[in-house]
């Protein structure tokens, strides 16, 4: 797999212009905070564009994903395992350095999993549901598709509404953030907290980036273009078209609970308002307007409209905003507002094509 040769020049551009922004807002922490949220709800979007704009697959469900991750994480880092600390597997795992001991908010001690090592076991545990998820409905299209991964979404939401382990409607609360080269992460700290997790968080976003962008250019990015024009064509052309939209749904699944972990980590919470359907409908009209096969278009309009309803600017409305955006979207432009056909195959034009 390799970037395109304008892949580099691209991503070199949007790091100069992240750092003038950090720089630039390092005296308001309330712009940071924002811009920063709105980085980790560029990841769903994001995978989500691989999974729709390429493998030619609609999900309804992906704010499940990015709960399970959040909640995983949360319940993990949260939960005081010193009732169990006799038992091989909790000795196992204070031996390999995955547990931390920490006091509560009366400060009652407390032995959880540390947040780096309850982040690798939300992304696996996400991985494994979406694929044992993905399996069979995988196998629907169309609107069968999108019903099913709505039920998905909706069968999480009842779940972590209900379940005393996730606090219910309440959520989790009293997350630990992370720990990087010894300093904490906090949320609720001065502005050179802030400013270390605006740069995490889009470090993070360019990194999935370019894992995206190479992906798409590879041999697997083809076939999965080739069964978003056909499927039919495709399969009979030797493309095993299953494995490539299972593969790629639970890709998606795991970028989009990458974006739950560090959210929950960056709020210190997570409650059920984001498992809402109309999360899953935003991201889908996020990836519409930015246009289905445009990477770069998505994470543009994510970054967009993500950090105006943070900023308040929708107000009440803010459902209905994105329930119209996803409607007019699909009337007047249904591939996107930003399909400039020079600029969207720019990132994903190899050099041995552009020579002819």
């Amino acid at each position: 797999m390799r970037c395109g040769r304008y892949v580099p020049v691209l991503a070199a551009g949007l790091v100069v212009v992240l750092l003038q922004l950090g720089l630039s807002a390092g005296d308001r922490p309330y712009y940071m905070t924002q811009i920063t949220m709105s980085a980790y709800y560029a990841l769903v979007v994001i995978g989500l564009c691989l999974l729709m704009g390429y493998a030619g697959q609609a999900s309804l469900g992906h704010a499940g994903f990015f709960a399970i991750g959040g909640y995983i994480s949360a319940a993990l880092t949260t939960s005081n395992l010193l009732a169990y600390q006799a038992s091989p597997l909790v000795r196992w795992c204070h031996s390999l350095g995955l547990t931390v001991e920490q006091q509560d908010l009366y400060g009652k001690a407390m032995l959880c999993i540390a947040p780096w090592p309850a982040f690798v076991a939300a992304l696996l545990l996400t991985g494994v549901i979406a694929l044992l998820i993905g399996m069979p409905v995988i196998r629907l299209k169309g609107h069968y598709l999108a019903m099913a991964t709505l039920g998905f979404g909706l069968i999480i939401y009842r779940i972590v509404l209900g379940a005393e382990v996730f606090g219910q409607a309440d959520g989790i609360s009293s997350v630990p953030p992370f720990k990087l080269a010894g300093t904490l992460l906090q949320v609720n700290g001065s502005p050179a907290f802030r400013v270390q997790n605006y740069y995490i968080a889009w470090a993070v976003v360019l990194a999935a980036m370019v894992l995206a962008i190479n992906l798409v250019q590879s041999r697997i990015g083809r076939a999965l273009r080739s069964i978003h024009q056909s499927e039919e064509a495709a399969h009979s052309l030797g493309v095993d078209t299953y494995r490539y939209k299972l593969y790629t749904f639970v890709l998606s699944a795991v970028f989009a609970a990458a974006g739950g972990v560090l959210l929950t980590h960056y709020n210190g919470s997570i409650g059920p308002s984001e498992v809402t359907v109309m999360k899953s409908v935003r991201y889908v009209a996020i990836v519409a307007v930015g246009g289905m096969a445009n990477l770069w278009g998505a994470l543009l309009m994510g970054v967009i409209l993500n950090f105006l309803s943070l900023r308040g600017v929708f107000g009440t409305y803010d459902d209905t905003v994105f329930g119209a955006i996803l409607i007019a979207v699909m009337i007047f432009a249904p591939e996107g507002l930003l399909r400039i056909p020079r600029w969207r195959g720019l990132p994903f034009r190899s050099a041995r094509s552009s020579h002819g």
